[in-house]
């Protein structure tokens, strides 16, 4: 009996190694660019390395939190820059007073030529037709004194918007954000001044409206003089948006990205001392400034060592697979699925890595939700081994985090036994309590090893609870995702397929109820001895209740289906039966494929058979011909042969549920000798070459075959007069 049937064929193993370097060259593309990464450092933590002395000179960068404070300091001190145009002032009073001129000539013109159409067309369109009807010159006689009153209003909203002008009108309203005081830039030269020395161009507006009041005029009159005042009222300080950011960035460039230097020689830190704030920033100052003296050659050579880093710890992985996964190994869809989740990680944490704010968002990193679904796609210890892997890459990435990497090592691993014997999607969500509970004690122990505030350990306990809450999800959503895109058939897949109410099951029991009845002995048959071998029990049910489905479409064809001991093979000629039955095979495929039931299941159909021979049909060819004239290979199924230990598993199930239904009088002898007959049978004929399975497997099985079937077709006590009972007879006399 073989292992696997898998070869690595030339073209197969250059995917795999593909596979390989792409996955190793991202994450190793991901980690932080020209940096020495060689410590990790945490405020509150004892530095246990000998002293770190300086190599050279280099300055100290500023923490994040204070350079960004002094560029907001810096953006503060900048005044908004409004330009001050004094000839907008002139250009607007010489438009009122050409204007008020030529109406006052006109109104002259209509009071000696006794023309009021002239006058009233003239008007029609202006402020001033409507002081012309307040001051009434309703009669040609009263034209002249108008005209004398129109040059008096008319000298007076010159008079009023002149001292407006003096006060000096801003192009922005009151209410609009500004600061206390501007700068007017008058040439090269900015004058700073108190911006409530001037007015806002609508309390310009209203002060030409106080102005107008205190001439005493008519109610009409007066808010006539305002609009047609208003109307020649400009702004004369004008803000200028791209001088006054020119002037921030200048400010902000003058601020310093350095608060010191650190000289050469000089002692960054002692062995055994606490780390601190400024020393972390010391440390990390040291960092930049020794991937900056690193040449290219030095670049490329620190590439290297991080793809070999990355490939060590992959490596592992590749070993375990190849050992113990080997179904994994050989699948190129799953390598490619568990690169993209490690990618997807990796990237995770790469983004986090840029994102620069104060706060512990690096517990965003959704690592527990990687770690279920490995285990809800494969088993809990294919989820386990890549959790303590991507959780090395992910604080490898981080500067060589130990910290994180813990963190998330205990918080996925616990994540993965939540998801370990899952029977539903909606169980998944009970992950949520125990990845927090693993973040949290994790949060405390290294809170209280660093002597972390409360504060910040509360902050923690927060992105760590999101992280609780939202890897759940993340798991839900992504396991949709995957199953659809690379075929894959988790336990959840065949939990929903188990249902006896999925179409192709509720037509099995109702047109091939005794099919369905031998799939359903199976189906406990397979799960029994999966568990005692250690292969797959749900899958060994599942493709049990699968297995024959093809014999709906022609359930008479089938001894057990043939309720009214009608055989149609008696009419028909051996190889036309052997014809019909093995149709079920094909038949069965093409139902499956058409409900879209998984490659997984779909193995089981013409596996379950293998290349076995149809003894009964072969036997009696040859007794109608003569075994010279019967080819033995015309009554073999098409196989191909099991090569999973689940399928292995059915393919027994099959012969020695059918061969023990068939003894009359069952005991334990019997059964025991009919199962090691099918098993001899079966391995003497080489239909188990292909599978996994182990001569220590075939024990078991026999004994969980032997302890099953002995219990349902034990031995009964006949009732009194069932013999009268089973031929309808009634005992009663009259």
């Amino acid at each position: 009996m073989a292992m696997l049937s898998e070869k690595l064929t030339p073209r197969n193993l250059f995917y795999k190694i593909a596979i390989g370097f792409v996955t190793v060259a991202l994450i190793a593309l991901m980690f932080p660019k020209g940096e020495s990464i060689e410590s990790e450092v945490t405020e509150g933590a004892v530095w246990l390395n000998d002293d770190l002395i300086a190599e050279f000179s280099f300055p100290i960068i500023k923490s994040e939190e204070i350079y960004k404070s002094e560029l907001r300091a810096a953006e503060k001190k900048v005044y908004p820059i409004f330009i001050s145009n004094s000839g907008m002032v002139t250009k607007s009073i010489d438009s009122l007073r050409s204007h008020s001129n030529f109406l006052i000539e006109v109104l002259d013109y209509s009071a000696n030529n006794d023309s009021l159409e002239l006058l009233n067309s003239t008007f029609l369109s202006t402020s001033a037709f409507i002081i012309f009807q307040s001051i009434r010159l309703k009669e040609r006689n009263l034209i002249k004194s108008g005209v004398y009153k129109l040059r008096n209003l008319f000298i007076a909203s010159g008079f009023v918007l002149n001292k407006v002008y003096k006060k000096g009108v801003l192009n922005i309203n009151d209410g609009e954000e500004t600061k206390d005081s501007i700068a007017i830039r008058i040439g090269n030269v900015d004058d700073i001044a108190p911006i409530d020395k001037f007015l806002f161009f609508n309390r310009a507006r209203e002060k030409v409206a106080r102005e107008i009041k205190r001439f005493n005029y008519p109610d009409e009159l007066e808010e006539a003089l305002t609009e047609y005042t208003v109307h020649f009222l400009f702004p004369n300080l004008v803000y200028n948006e791209e001088l006054t950011n020119e002037e921030i960035e200048q400010e902000k460039n003058n601020v310093s990205r350095y608060s010191g230097i650190v000289n050469e020689n000089e002692r960054i830190i002692a062995k055994h001392e606490r780390i601190s704030k400024e020393i972390i920033l010391k440390i990390d100052s040291y960092k930049e400034a020794k991937g900056d003296t690193v040449a290219n050659e030095g670049l490329f050579l620190q590439f290297i060592g991080k793809f070999i880093h990355i490939s060590l710890l992959l490596s592992l992985l590749t070993v375990y697979l190849m050992l113990f996964g080997k179904r994994i190994f050989y699948d190129n869809n799953k390598l490619i699925l568990i690169s993209l989740i490690f990618v997807f990680v990796s990237f995770i944490t790469f983004l986090v890595n840029q994102i620069e704010v104060q706060a512990p968002i690096h517990f965003l990193i959704f690592l527990p939700a990687a770690s279920m679904l490995f285990t809800i796609i494969f088993d809990s210890r294919m989820g386990f081994y890549c959790t303590v892997i991507l959780a090395l890459i992910a604080g490898a990435l981080r500067g060589n985090d130990y910290t994180f990497a813990t963190m998330n090592m205990i918080a996925g691993g616990l994540s993965v036994y939540t998801v370990r014997d899952i029977k539903n999607r909606s169980q998944i969500f009970r992950s949520f309590l125990i990845i927090l509970l693993g973040y949290t004690v994790s949060i405390i122990a290294f809170g209280l090893e660093r002597f972390a505030p409360v504060d910040l350990m509360l902050v923690e306990f927060a992105f760590a609870g999101s992280n609780a809450l939202i890897s759940p999800v993340l798991t839900y959503g992504l396991l949709i995702f995957f199953e659809k895109m690379f075929h894959i058939t988790t336990d959840l897949t065949l939990l929903e397929l188990s249902n006896y109410d999925r179409p192709l099951l509720k037509d099995l029991a109702r047109k091939a109820p005794g099919t369905f009845n031998h799939s359903m002995t199976m189906g406990t048959l397979g799960e029994t001895a999966a568990e005692r071998i250690g292969a797959n029990p749900l899958l060994a049910r599942v493709g049990a209740y699968y297995h024959d489905i093809g014999k709906t479409i022609t359930p008479q064809n089938y001894v057990e289906n043939q309720l009214d001991n009608q055989n149609v093979h008696e009419n028909l000629t051996p190889e036309e039966s052997a014809q019909l039955i093995v149709s079920h095979v094909q038949e069965g495929i093409q139902l499956g494929k058409d409900s879209n039931l998984p490659q997984e299941i779909l193995d089981f159909i013409p596996m379950h058979h293998g290349t076995t021979v149809m003894t009964y049909f072969y036997e009696r060819a040859k007794t109608l011909y003569g075994e010279d004239k019967v080819k033995i290979n015309d009554y073999r199924y098409p196989g191909p042969k099991p090569n999973s230990r689940e399928t292995a598993i059915i393919m027994l199930a099959d012969g020695c549920e059918s061969a023990v239904r068939s003894i009359e009088e069952p005991d334990s002898e019997k059964v025991e000798n009919v199962i090691d007959g099918i098993f001899n049978s079966r391995t003497d004929d080489g239909q188990l070459n292909d599978s996994p399975v182990t001569y220590n497997d075939i024990t078991k099985m026999k004994e969980a075959f032997l302890s099953i079937l002995l219990g349902q077709h034990h031995r009964r006590i006949r009732y009194p007069k069932q013999e009268e009972m089973e031929k309808g007879l009634n005992e009663e006399k009259t």
